[in-house]
């Protein structure tokens, strides 16, 4: 039979990390020989035999492997809506959040910037923040895959212990070798500042997004080149005993702009146990959800205060970016000191 091409409609598409998880997963299915997601127009190009069934029929069998992602398809095109509703929870807990962390800086413990330098708690907490967002959600899905391959032999606790143990070994390892190789570099502080600003505008992206009311913030968000997330992606589908720590590693190299605005950092470190040691912070930061989501504890994507936890995490984020931009006028001399932290 000729392969047939259909366009359907994606509810649930959040960022660059989405379009990943749900070509990877279509793609995984026996009749499907093509598979191209947009997450403008949150849609999905399929391409495969699909018999005599209708477009209906095609799109409840395509959200089968992704509905435990978060994401469903559909012919007709979802009416995306608003819920103004939750930024009436979402905006106090972010007060409360950036108020303990102002207390925690005036006493000494977490700094946003010290001397133009972003401290390993901060890194700490940007992980978990992280950890919140849907651009981590790419993540989870891969433990989650990862889980089910080995579940089928009865093995789910190894698998596990070794995919976290590999991911902060290679966040310091790999962290480590970012700040080593920007050691080869002597920023000034014009080229600092403008890696400042860059490192702003992509948290400040990344907040936007997270606050899903902006849909024009999606095509803005930077992201890792597709092919090395793609193959980054792949190694869930192995079961190999060494698959775990393989997998680890690669989530190093995901579409998660907060993992990459931490890379950005990292490079003007110019020092591998300072670069090293701010990505094992990071990752220390997202582990507490992740350790959750690879037990099947959490899934904030599918719960019902899905929106709160973005809409939080988002605001928390523009804040930081806020924060950011303010501390790099402040270390080049252009504005007086605003917090006395």
């Amino acid at each position: 039979m000729t392969p047939q091409t259909h366009t359907f409609h994606v509810h649930g598409m959040h960022c660059n990390a989405c379009i990943l998880v749900t070509e990877s997963e279509l793609q995984e299915l026996p009749n499907i020989t093509f598979a191209k997601s947009n997450l403008k127009h949150h849609s999905v190009e399929v391409k495969g035999d699909f018999g005599n069934k209708t477009p209906e029929e095609i799109a409840e069998e395509l959200t089968v492997p992704l509905k435990s992602h978060g994401y469903t398809v559909s012919v007709e095109k979802q009416q995306k809506i608003t819920n103004w509703g939750d930024f009436t929870i979402a905006v106090p807990i972010a007060l409360v959040f950036v108020f303990l962390f102002a207390l925690l800086q005036k006493m000494g413990i977490v700094n946003l910037v010290h001397g133009g330098d972003v401290t390993y708690g901060t890194a700490f907490i940007i992980g978990i923040v992280a950890s919140l967002s849907s651009c981590m959600a790419v993540v989870g899905g891969l433990v989650l895959s990862m889980s089910a391959t080995f579940a089928k032999e009865g093995d789910t606790i190894k698998p596990q212990l070794l995919f976290h143990s590999g991911r902060l070994v290679s966040f310091f390892i790999l962290g480590g070798g970012i700040g080593a190789i920007g050691s080869a570099f002597t920023l000034n502080t014009s080229a600092t500042f403008i890696l400042s600003v860059v490192i702003g505008i992509v948290m400040l992206m990344l907040g936007i997004n997270l606050l899903d009311v902006f849909p024009w913030a999606k095509k803005l968000q930077p992201s890792m080149p597709k092919f090395i997330a793609k193959h980054a992606h792949n190694v869930s589908k192995f079961n190999h005993s060494f698959t775990p720590v393989l997998l680890g590693v690669a989530t190093f190299f995901l579409p998660c702009g907060f993992t990459q605005s931490m890379q950005l950092y990292t490079l003007t470190t110019g020092n591998f146990l300072q670069g090293g040691l701010t990505m094992l912070a990071f990752a220390l930061g997202t582990l507490p959800v992740l350790s959750a989501i690879s037990f099947s504890f959490l899934s904030i994507t599918n719960s019902s205060k899905a929106g709160i936890f973005f809409k939080t995490a988002g605001l928390i984020v523009v804040l930081f970016a806020i924060f950011n931009f303010i501390n790099s006028l402040v270390v080049i001399g252009a504005i007086p000191p605003l917090f006395n932290f």
